[in-house]
């Protein structure tokens, strides 16, 4: 590791906060009904940065609905403030899966690393089925997000892989 990486890894929080949005029609629709749901992904995101450390600061659950998605993080960051915004799902090829698209619009700066390296830890894995991985991140208002696909592997591959490992040389970045 370089001089300058090992001293901003130093100099990083070693607490930094979380919070979920989880995509997803189907569990939307079961929520709106008043049926018992089981949050997966939130529960695997929340069980992965608190065993590390940092806080969990909440999930919500939106439809693949581009306004509602938008609205959703922008709530997040505007009033709950936290570092890091994990987003589950709605990464698919169909006509509903809009979650990159509508946080590529969000964001401010991008981190395109993260899309590479998790295709490409996904590659070690299953193959040539990884490059149907869309995942994106970057910044938005002094807060990382992070968009994934909503298979519990994915999500668990890039938390404990990519994100809660660099996440306080993350926030340090992002706190300038």
């Amino acid at each position: 590791m370089s001089k300058t990486v090992d001293e901003h890894k130093r100099k990083a929080p070693q607490r930094v906060s979380f919070y979920v949005i989880v995509t997803s029609d189907t569990l939307y629709n079961m929520i709106k009904r008043g049926e018992k749901i089981e949050d997966e992904n939130g529960l695997r995101v929340m069980k992965i940065v608190t065993a590390e450390g940092h806080e969990f600061k909440g999930r919500s659950i939106v439809p693949n609905d581009p306004i509602a998605i938008k609205q959703e993080i922008q709530r997040v960051v505007e009033v709950l403030k936290p570092d890091i915004i994990i987003t589950t799902g709605g990464t698919g090829l169909g006509k509903k899966d809009v979650t990159i698209e509508v946080v590529e619009e969000l964001l401010e700066k991008k981190i395109p690393g993260f899309g590479e390296l998790l295709r490409f830890l996904s590659y070690n894995e299953i193959g040539s089925a990884a490059m149907l991985t869309r995942a994106i991140a970057g910044i938005y208002k002094g807060t990382a997000i992070f968009s994934m696909p909503g298979s519990p592997h994915a999500v668990e591959l890039a938390l404990k892989k990519l994100i809660v490992p660099e996440a306080g040389h993350i926030v340090i970045h992002t706190r300038r």
